[in-house]
Order: structure tokens, then sequence, then C-alpha cells
């Protein structure tokens, strides 16, 4: 298992980045905002210096196999979302749909979350700080890897690739 996994960008570049784990080094988006230390929910910024570590993620079965993973994995369903109101009590946790407050919806027409892992950023059990970001996820890339909302994304074969080789011991560290 990977243990440690670099996120730098790349050089002259603040939204595009590479993801560094073992002797592998891959293409990745980054938040439109780049590595940020100073994270505010929809600041577009990835969180910088943060060691942050896979928790569990969400697979679309309609768009694939499960991958492997020895993560605990979910299947999205028509229902799943994710709370990104800072003032609500459930933000920056999954809810479920129909929900009144602001949320993403993880079943989305695109394929961005068709392969999607939780990293621990600003949850519980440590508290959920207001406004310090929602939703930090390591998920699927658009082609050409336009900036994410601060998530890190890869192409989808790197993802696989990744998810296979990573558990809740390894931490994903964003240097600026």
């Amino acid at each position: 298992m990977l243990t440690t996994i670099e996120v730098r960008r790349k050089p002259g570049e603040s939204a595009r980045g590479v993801l560094i784990a073992g002797a592998r080094t891959l293409s990745c988006a980054l938040g439109r905002s780049g590595p940020s230390i100073f994270k505010r929910e929809g600041d577009g910024a990835t969180p910088a210096h943060a060691a942050m570590r896979p928790l569990w993620g969400y697979w679309r079965p309609d768009r694939g196999v499960r991958p492997r993973s020895i993560l605990p994995l979910h299947r999205i369903g028509p229902d799943d979302g994710w709370c990104d109101a800072p003032e609500h009590p459930s933000y920056n946790a999954p809810v479920r749909l129909p929900f009144a407050a602001s949320h993403e919806v993880m079943r989305r027409a695109d394929c961005l979350y068709d392969i999607c892992i939780v990293l621990y950023c600003n949850m519980a059990p440590r508290g959920r700080a207001r406004h310090r970001g929602s939703a930090i996820f390591l998920h699927m890339a658009k082609p050409g890897y336009p900036p994410t909302a601060g998530c890190i994304a890869l192409a989808r074969r790197d993802l696989e690739w990744l998810v296979a080789r990573i558990d809740r011991r390894s931490r994903f560290v964003v240097v600026r």
C-alpha cells in the first residue's frame, strides 16, 4: 500500500498538478484557485499542507464495475448527496436527497464522480469548522484536466490504479 502521496502544482500553472505515488507520477487537476493553506467554502482552492487520509469511496455501478480497493466503496444511488451548506448541522457530510439545504448531487450527469474517494478534510470527529471547505474528493478528471472546485482529479485509469493501492493509512499531501 502507498503511504504518502504527494500532490504539487505543475510549474507555471495553478490548477494543474502532478501526483507522485511511489515510483509513478500522474497528471492531475487541482482547484481553480490552486493550492491554499487558507481553505474557505467555495474558494476553489485545494487544501495545502494537510495530510488528507482517504476514508471511503463511491462508484457508479451503472457506469462500470466496482474498482479494486480495500477502502469501503458504496454504490452511488439517485438519493446520494453531500451537504455544502456551512450553517447546516450536516455540513461536509453525506446526505439523502431530496435535501433542503445547499448540496452536491453525487450521481452526476458527467463522469466526475463515477469513482470518487472522500478525503479527510474538515470533517468529524475532530469537528467541522464552518466555511472551511467541504467535499474534498479524489475523483475523475474531465478531458484536458480543467480545474476542479477544490478536489484532486485524475484520469480514470490512473484513478483506478491509485484506488487499488491506498488504504486508510495512506495520506495525500498537497504542497504549494
